[in-house]
């Protein structure tokens, strides 16, 4: 029972889903400024996770990859750089046609997380689940204040579901969780 709670947290709670969620929601509040729309984090989302996952997907049908969550630390590159270009075309994309600097921020905030995560891929396998977790927590945060401290129980549980699969070790649940959330807490508000 333990671990099959383990994998329905990995997969509810997957970097993918985090990103897009996260992405619809900072869309929606950015769109309470006159003028906005409130669906611009639709086609960030697009970029920023649908089209990454999609090539992951289409990895695993082909056997070049083993799983849609990239177990093995040398097939990871690939995929980040994939998602560091689709994430860039979208922001470019999105600049291009005024999208809210909210948004814009968040989608920095990604790059620099998919730079640095892929920096240290090359070397260790850091937790980018734990890493996604503890960046959007930092996000929701800063837009909506204390009252998102509430998503705070969301990190530990995401890295205990990573740990109990045996996809990470202590070390790169911890390592991933501080770099997230350092990305995130630092990127966005200085870009927002």
């Amino acid at each position: 029972m333990r671990i099959g709670f383990a994998r329905v947290i990995t997969e509810v709670f997957a970097p993918g889903v985090l990103v897009a969620l996260l992405l619809l929601v900072v869309g929606f509040h950015a769109g309470g400024e006159p003028g906005v729309s409130r669906w611009w984090g639709a086609p960030a989302a697009l970029f920023a996770a649908g089209i990454p996952m999609a090539y992951v997907v289409r990895g695993v049908r082909r056997g070049r990859l083993t799983s849609h969550h990239i177990p093995e630390r040398e097939h990871r590159r690939g995929p980040l750089l994939f998602g560091m270009v689709s994430v860039a075309i979208g922001t470019t994309a999105l600049v291009a046609l005024g999208a809210p600097r909210e948004l814009l921020a968040l989608l920095a905030a990604g790059i620099t997380g998919l730079v640095v995560f892929g920096v240290v891929t090359a070397y260790w396998k850091m937790s980018i689940h734990s890493g996604v977790a503890a960046g959007t927590v930092a996000v929701l945060v800063a837009v909506h204040g204390p009252v998102a401290l509430i998503a705070v129980p969301l990190v530990p549980l995401v890295g205990w579901s990573r740990l109990v699969l045996s996809a990470h070790t202590l070390a790169q649940v911890i390592a991933g969780t501080l770099v997230g959330a350092l990305i995130a807490g630092t990127v966005f508000p200085v870009l927002r």
